[in-house]
């Protein structure tokens, strides 16, 4: 049976109001484009979560193929246009790069991609998140894939019982490590215990059948300061040898906490919510995740079906809503604001910057100028 593709491009081009949602005609836009000019697709979608616009496509042509990058680059490009007109806040904020060359990947937008045979039945759960960052699902997918009190599958269903195969990426170094659960599960939690540092990129059988992929896409290492958060999406196959939706989805019944939220810099409750509640606005958030459901059929999209709109999440929100309460009332504190290293990609070098001369002074040197006033001690009023 021949392979197909199963592709998910997102950026954002432009907020309205704010960082808070996608505007629709920009929504319009993207599915108009992609039908006029994608000849190349089998099919496509198109959704939007917080001020993020997702393009899901299936097609023959692999991961990484040039024409359908260039397909997602222009789409956006076309989308920019209508932002610009709309005077839209940050419009083409994630396109960091002025041309196309070849790949789409580090020029901004977000890419999550898996090549493979459709089963009998294939059913794929596409997560987008908005406010936050690619290490935001090392827990999720540790739950999914290596956790038997999420997944019960791995201790009752024998093509399940042999583990997964984890590719752990570093996200500055860009190295790449793979390993087993259970045979390595230690090393794994060690790894993505650091979400900042680590993220899960994909995650494969023991035979190397692709079950998951991530966007890995870190924009503030990209452009070399802060442009917004990543806002990352990842694939999970479903079902029949792989984890059921039901176990794909449990983790998320639990927030957990990840980094993100306002200009990027705090943690956060990542919660749960239907498409239509992907409207982040308190504080610019807090971060929230989407989870669209699809049967695959010939390489047609069946749905989405929106799985975080049954009630049975309704805890999870409300307890996100409560970790959210309480760390907003550390204001600028940590653990609410991210450490002071993890904001190296943020406007707070910027303000160092005018402290250096302060921060320099021995002692009765600092004294001194305090009693001088603001404007010795290198500080303008």
């Amino acid at each position: 049976m021949a392979k197909i593709t199963l592709s998910v491009i997102k950026a954002d081009v432009g907020g309205f109001v704010g960082h808070s949602s996608v505007h629709q005609k920009l929504i319009d836009r993207a599915k108009e484009y992609l039908l006029d000019k994608g000849d190349i697709l089998t099919d496509c979608n198109v959704l939007s979560v917080g001020d993020d616009i997702e393009l899901i496509m299936t097609h023959n042509r692999g991961v990484n193929d040039e024409s359908i990058h260039q397909l997602a680059w222009d789409t956006f490009k076309s989308c920019t246009e209508v932002a610009k007109a709309l005077k839209l806040y940050g419009a083409g904020q994630d396109l960091l790069k002025d041309a196309f060359s070849g790949n789409i990947r580090g020029l901004g937008p977000g890419v999550a991609e898996m090549e493979f045979e459709e089963r009998t039945s294939e059913p794929v759960l596409i997560f987008m998140a908005d406010k936050t960052e690619p290490g935001a699902w090392n827990l999720p997918l540790y739950k999914i894939f290596a956790d038997p009190f999420n997944t019960i599958g791995l201790v009752i269903d024998p093509k399940m019982h042999d583990g997964f195969e984890y590719e752990i990426l570093d996200l500055k170094g860009h190295d790449i490590v793979r390993l087993n659960s259970p045979e390595d599960i230690y090393d794994i939690l060690l790894l993505i215990g650091s979400p900042g540092k680590y993220c899960v990129k994909s995650v494969r059988t023991k035979q190397g059948e692709i079950v998951s992929a991530s966007s890995t896409q870190t924009m503030n290492y990209i452009a070399g300061r802060y442009v917004g958060k990543d806002d990352p999406v990842v694939i999970v196959r479903t079902q029949n040898g792989f984890p059921a939706v039901g176990e794909v989805l449990e983790p998320f019944a639990n927030p957990h906490i990840v980094a993100g939220w306002m200009r990027g810099s705090h943690n956060a409750p990542l919660i749960p919510v239907s498409i239509k509640q992907a409207m982040p606005t308190r504080f610019d958030g807090p971060p929230r995740v989407v989870a669209a459901g699809y049967q695959i059929c010939d390489g047609k999209l069946e749905g989405p079906q929106d799985m975080f709109a049954d009630m049975a999440f309704d805890n999870a929100r409300q307890k996100g809503l409560e970790i959210a309460d309480m760390l907003r009332q550390l204001g600028p504190f940590e653990p609410h604001r991210l450490p002071l290293e993890e904001l190296e990609y943020t406007s707070l070098p910027i303000v160092l910057e005018r402290l250096e001369k302060g921060f320099n002074r021995k002692q009765d040197e600092y004294d001194t100028a305090l009693k001088a006033g603001p404007t010795s001690m290198g500080i303008s009023k």
